[in-house]
């Protein structure tokens, strides 16, 4: 059996620009940390004798004998990409729900691939884990979203990546120190909407709109070097400036990305302290972030107190072999 361990990510700026649509004629750029919140990925090769060759434990229990009967998109195009052709088992676990802004198909993707390559007794790189993912999901599934989140969830860490026309990408650690990043890290309140959304619907009508949101997509894009500046210089509060002045222009690109009930919870941190925030990933639902200094915190989880207020750090490692028996 081999489990692989994945992390979720937080997108801060730049969020949009990682669609082809975007950086096929500009490169594009983010700004994003990796989390201490995990998806666990279990594979385990089977014996000859089992009823059905591949078992699939998700929302479901898939029993199948090939790889074209899967149901799970993702699972059937790495089994197919890796060419799995032996009897085998894939479980998964998460701490987070699915769709709800952290990244979690394309964690999925990611430690699904990691796992697999170690079932054949193969180590990969990042990159090609980063790589592989996002074409099964952009390239073969044909989803409606960007690269960032694959490329977060392989490396790990707080990073700026940068999409280029090319479709090469450039992931580049922001260097800070570890005290420095628990300040940071300290100074972020998530809470969960308790909304979930098919990020690819969201997303789809931002594609759309991308010729005409254009320039707004490039003000984002261009806040990437403004946080990192602030990071590195220990200047936090303006970052949450900069995440609440990514959030308006986030908001300004499709009517889907928010509604009156974020708007509301939006406000209310904003009354009760905090310095800005955002919806993380496309929008619609899932988790909103905050920056918030210590003293206003307590003021900003009761304003809250209808969300569940989650607590987490930074990590830096990204995907990896959690355990590992052959």
């Amino acid at each position: 059996m081999i489990i692989s361990r994945t992390p979720f990510r937080i997108s801060f700026v730049g969020g949009g620009t990682d669609l082809r649509a975007f950086y096929s004629k500009e490169f594009g750029q983010v700004l994003s940390t990796t989390i201490n919140k995990y998806i666990y990925v279990s594979v385990k090769r089977q014996t000859e004798i089992v009823d059905f060759k591949y078992r699939i434990n998700w929302s479901k229990v898939e029993f199948k004998q090939t790889i074209d009967e899967i149901e799970h998109p993702i699972v059937r195009e790495a089994l197919r990409a890796l060419n799995i052709d032996f009897p085998c088992e894939i479980t998964t676990f998460a701490d987070i729900p699915a769709k709800s802004g952290m990244g979690s198909s394309s964690s999925f993707a990611v430690g699904l691939l990691n796992a697999l390559y170690a079932l054949k007794g193969q180590m990969v790189t990042k990159e090609t884990l980063a790589q592989q993912a996002a074409e099964i999901e952009v390239d073969i599934l044909r989803r409606n979203m960007g690269k960032q989140d694959h490329y977060a969830a392989a490396y790990g860490g707080l990073n700026v990546i940068t999409f280029n026309s090319d479709e090469t990408v450039n992931v580049d650690p922001v260097i800070k120190d570890n005290n420095s990043l628990k300040k940071l890290s300290n100074n972020l309140l998530l809470f969960f909407t308790r909304q979930t959304r098919d990020a690819s619907d969201i997303l789809k009508s931002q594609t759309e709109a991308t010729n005409d949101k254009f320039g707004t997509l490039k003000k984002m894009r261009d806040l990437v070097p403004e946080l990192k500046k602030t990071i590195m210089q220990e200047d936090f509060n303006n970052s949450g400036r900069l995440l609440h002045e990514n959030w308006l222009l986030k908001k300004s690109i499709t009517g889907d990305i928010s509604n009156d009930k974020i708007d509301k919870y939006y406000q209310k941190a904003l009354d009760s302290g905090a310095l800005g925030g955002k919806l993380l990933g496309a929008g619609g639902g899932g988790f909103l972030c905050f920056y918030a200094n210590k003293n206003s915190q307590k003021s900003v989880i009761d304003s809250l107190s209808e969300m569940h207020n989650l607590r987490c750090k930074f990590e830096n490692v990204g995907t990896q072999i959690s355990y590992y028996d052959q």
